[in-house]
């Protein structure tokens, strides 16, 4: 019962996270139709741009014990901006030559990112750590401690799921955004700035990234492999969930978040697992090699065999309305 409940808590913050970073790409889809390969790029440029500015409010007076809380805002700003940029003079351009020139760009963006991270923070990890006030723990659960800071991944996360929901439900903004993405031309009509709305969707996705970059960098790690190491997750919890579904989305990334974290924890093998349903496995079994691997050796492609499943039974995904 206790492994059962502290990793079902540590999955639903993972996942938490994971849907912070799928609903950018999710929204940037929908509206756009352009899979946006370099999106963890801006993850990683999240934890960056807050590791630089902890390091530089450091030295200034009156502002050090601050420097988290600056740059849990900054920073998202800084990425948000940076992807409006990227949108108006890069992909705008591109455009009129059909999408697969748009993820040609961003397939490129990302590596131009990686590089320019390289040069300027180098190839290790950096010291981005969690803030003193948030170092420590919330609860204990039987024997085990919860940290408060996931605890607080948590909190962000949701009150970003809240926030998003009112601007797209309850704001003239919101609508907006919704008309032009299934009646652009209806939008462009009534007097309202497409290609602007546009920029701003894709700087808002971009910003939702590089918020989870500054919340999840200093839990996890923060080097040039760390937007490689999400990438692809990001791509399966938008797929499972269905393209253009944020409902979808979220629940795609609970149940990957929350699979893949007891995978880990999980010391059994196949046939372990087998022989307690009743189905021995000896080594005469065929495939006995593949039986005896470790549940936890394989946690790392449950998201793709169910990525797999998922494409095979619904391809439109859990809760989407187009072809994957």
């Amino acid at each position: 019962m206790e492994f059962f409940l502290i990793s079902l808590l540590n999955g639903v913050s993972y996942g938490l996270l994971l849907f912070m970073m799928a609903a950018g790409l999710t929204l940037i889809f929908s509206m756009m139709g352009v899979l946006n390969f370099a999106h963890a790029s801006f993850y990683m440029l999240g934890a960056y741009f807050a590791y630089s500015l902890v390091a530089g409010l450091q030295w200034v007076p009156g502002l050090s014990r601050a420097a988290f809380w600056i740059a849990l805002f900054v920073a998202p700003v800084l990425v948000g901006l940076l992807g409006a940029l990227v949108q108006r003079y890069g992909l705008r351009r591109v455009h009129r030559w059909g999408h697969v020139h748009e993820l040609l760009f961003t397939f490129g963006l990302s590596f131009v990112i990686l590089e320019l991270v390289q040069l300027a923070w180098g190839r290790v990890a950096v010291p981005y750590r969690v803030p003193s006030e948030l170092d420590g723990t919330l609860f204990t659960l039987f024997s085990t401690n919860f940290p408060i800071y996931r605890g607080f991944m948590m909190l962000v996360s949701v009150l970003m799921l809240g926030g998003l929901w009112l601007l797209l439900t309850r704001t003239r903004i919101g609508l907006v955004i919704q008309a032009a993405l299934t009646h652009p031309d209806a939008v462009q009509a009534l007097g309202h700035n497409v290609p602007r709305v546009f920029m701003l969707v894709f700087g808002g996705g971009c910003l939702l990234a590089g918020l989870a970059g500054v919340i999840g960098g200093n839990a996890f790690v923060t080097d040039p492999s760390m937007a490689m190491a999400v990438g692809p997750i990001i791509f399966v919890v938008t797929v499972v969930g269905g393209m253009g579904s944020l409902a979808g989305a979220f629940i795609a990334s609970l149940v990957i978040g929350i699979i893949q974290v007891m995978a880990t924890g999980m010391n059994t093998s196949l046939a372990t697992l087998f022989g307690r349903l009743g189905w021995n496995v000896t080594p005469d079994t065929p495939l006995y090699a593949i039986w005896s691997v470790g549940i936890s050796q394989i946690a790392p492609i449950l998201p793709y065999l169910l990525l797999i499943l998922v494409l095979i039974f619904r391809p439109r995904g859990l809760m989407g309305t187009r072809e994957t």
